[in-house]
C-alpha cells in the first residue's frame, strides 16, 4: 500500500471540515499533515532517536 501524498492528505482533511471552518482550524491542519510527511520522511532516511535516547534527553532538561 502506497502513503498518499501530501496534495492527497490536505484535499481529504479540507474535505471533512465543516463548512463553517475558519481559517485558524484549515491552518492548523495543514500544519500537523506537513509534521506528519517531514517525519515519515526523516523516519525512511534513519533521522530518529531511540526511545532509551530520548529518556536520557529528557532527564537533562
Amino acid at each position: 500500500m502506497q502513503n498518499p501524498t501530501l496534495k492527497q492528505d490536505v484535499l481529504e482533511s479540507l474535505k471533512h471540515l465543516p463548512d463553517d471552518a475558519d481559517i485558524d482550524e484549515m491552518m492548523y491542519r495543514l500544519y500537523v499533515i506537513d509534521k506528519i510527511h517531514k517525519s515519515r520522511e526523516a523516519i525512511k532516511q534513519g533521522q530518529m532517536i531511540g526511545h532509551e535516547d530520548l529518556k536520557n534527553e529528557i532527564a537533562q532538561w
